[in-house]
């Protein structure tokens, strides 16, 4: 059975080309002196080689690193300038945003509907051999695929269902299960703990886990990064292999970075100190050049004896201060060459004192539930809070953090879109949804936020815009080429900007699309947060650092 006549073509098993694969371990995934670059000349990779191990290997770094280019790169979909790219094929692709046709069947995206259909018309009597080619030896297609579902936890025994009916998460592991179904030799998943709750993600480490095919994995959570045998850093156009899971990776570079902040300290001191020696060298020389003026004045040597001395002081002069010119010089660069490989540390600041709210201050009572049509079940409060979604209502008091958990379908989507249009909301609010496409992709950065408040001025844009570590020409950039990290930090700047401020934020899994810096980026910054925050994520060691005083599950 083949999943690639109707898995949308990003996350389908990548057809073999010829002549890419010549050179490849049957298990191994190798890239050589590999060049890219964009149709505008950015150059994204330059003579990149490296080899990734057989196993579970973890590929980390920045937003905008080229993590998703390199994936599309490795399945065929993009052409190298030079180079060569050699995998097992065939290679299966999960991309990012997986978007399945929602009028489509289960059985229509697992690619199994043409098999199903000809194994009916069999049993029906058909003794066309175009029936029974169809099928081939996919006699137990059906059970096959449940079985699959079995593996991933998926509850769904309708073939027939539309996807359309499912919840963001079990279509992500439709997606998955289609791909493994296909049977690739290796497999390439970009963030695939997206919209998937924690019973899910338990799931899915442990079919990964069973895989004997090379898996490379793009992911900010920390559960599946700690599953994988190898991690790679993609920087600066680089990469680099790190033996063990993510922890091990984090080890190595802050022991690294702990040290290039020790050269940087030692370097600087070096600096001072031959600046120091050579202002010191300057006051010397100074002094021998007034007393030769003063004794040529006074003539009380010859003058030829006066000049000789005049011009070996000059040489000497020279000489001393060319050393020490050159001293500082080499101090200088042995300093820009510590700070070199200390890694920037940034920090996004959303401490806004308008969004501030005192602590008895009324921020939302809603009956519960909101809309029983749709939210499943009412919730439990997980907290030693006594406030909490129950039969008397859901309340929310003073700068409380709440998280807001469940599995895939609960309603937590739902219950924030409840909240924001809920006649109990007593202060201005603001949502972040899952999908970040309420801005312009045509419009740049400082102009998807002066949107937001027309009447500031381009100083108060900037300021702000700075605070969300959109500086100089990074503010000028198109919303549609930012990285998922930019579109969030871009989103977030647009609605703390509206009038009034708002002082309820609420988030729907921020985290998604996000990488490990990011991730910490945010959730430092929502710990500055003054007002009151609802945050729906399934990734609790985020609810952790973001400082969540109670828990609704859903």
């Amino acid at each position: 059975m083949s999943a690639s006549s109707s898995i949308p073509p990003s996350a389908t098993p990548a057809p073999a080309r010829s002549g890419r694969d010549r050179g490849a371990s049957s298990n191994s995934v190798v890239l050589s002196d590999l060049t890219f670059r964009w149709p505008d000349g950015t150059v994204v990779f330059d003579g990149l080689t490296t080899a990734f191990p057989a196993g579970r290997t973890a590929l980390v770094g920045r937003n905008g690193a080229g993590k998703s280019t390199l994936f599309r790169l490795l399945a065929g979909d993009l052409t190298p300038a030079r180079g060569s790219v050699a995998a097992p094929r065939p290679v299966a692709v999960l991309p990012q945003d997986v978007t399945l046709d929602a009028d489509r069947t289960v059985a229509e995206t697992l690619g199994a509907s043409a098999v199903r259909e000809a194994l009916r018309r069999i049993e029906e009597g058909s003794v066309d051999p175009a029936d029974f080619d169809a099928v081939g030896e996919d006699w137990d297609v059906d059970a096959r695929c449940r079985a699959m579902f079995g593996r991933l936890g998926l509850r769904l025994d309708d073939l027939d269902r539309t996807v359309g009916t499912v919840s963001g998460g079990e279509a992500t592991m439709i997606a998955l299960a289609g791909l493994l179904l296909a049977e690739p030799r290796a497999l390439l998943l970009d963030e695939p703990t997206n919209n998937l709750d924690v019973a899910a993600r338990g799931r899915l480490r442990e079919v990964l886990g069973a895989l004997t095919v090379p898996v490379l994995v793009v992911s900010h959570d920390l559960d599946l990064l700690e599953s994988v045998d190898a991690t790679a850093e993609l920087r600066a156009g680089r990469i680099r292999l790190f033996g063990g899971p993510y922890s091990h990776y984090r080890q190595v570079i802050e022991a690294e970075q702990a040290a290039a902040a020790q050269r940087v300290s030692d370097a600087r001191s070096d600096l001072r100190k031959q600046r120091a020696e050579m202002v010191e060298a300057r006051i010397k020389l100074d002094r021998r050049r007034r007393y030769g003026r003063k004794m040529q004045e006074n003539k009380r040597e010859p003058k030829i004896i006066m000049g000789l001395r005049k011009q070996q002081a000059q040489v000497s002069a020279g000489k001393l201060r060319g050393a020490h010119e050159q001293e500082v010089e080499r101090a200088a660069e042995a300093l820009d060459e510590a700070r070199d490989q200390v890694r920037d540390d940034k920090r996004i600041r959303i401490d806004l004192p308008e969004c501030a709210l005192p602590p008895r201050r009324e921020v939302l009572a809603m009956p519960w539930p909101p809309l029983p049509s749709q939210l499943r079940s009412p919730p439990s409060t997980v907290s030693t809070d006594t406030r909490g979604a129950d039969e008397d209502g859901l309340l929310v008091v003073g700068p409380e953090r709440i998280g807001v958990v469940g599995r895939n379908g609960s309603g937590k989507t739902t219950l924030l879109r409840a909240i924001a249009v809920s006649d109990g909301l007593r202060v201005p609010a603001a949502c972040l949804p899952q999908r970040l496409d309420f801005l312009d992709d045509g419009v740049t950065v400082a102009e998807a936020v002066a949107d937001a408040r027309p009447e500031a001025d381009a100083e108060t844009v900037h300021a702000h815009l700075a605070r969300l570590l959109f500086r100089g020409r990074s503010s000028g950039k198109t919303v549609g080429a930012l990285s998922g990290g930019e579109r969030l930090r871009a989103a977030l700047g647009a609605v703390l900007f509206r009038r009034p401020a708002p002082q309820l934020l609420m988030l729907d899994e921020p985290t998604n699309n996000l990488d490990i810096e990011s991730v910490e980026q945010l959730a430092d910054a929502l710990r500055g947060w003054p007002g009151a925050l609802i945050v729906v994520s399934h990734d609790a060691r985020f609810l952790g650092a973001v400082g969540v005083d109670r828990r609704i599950e859903l």
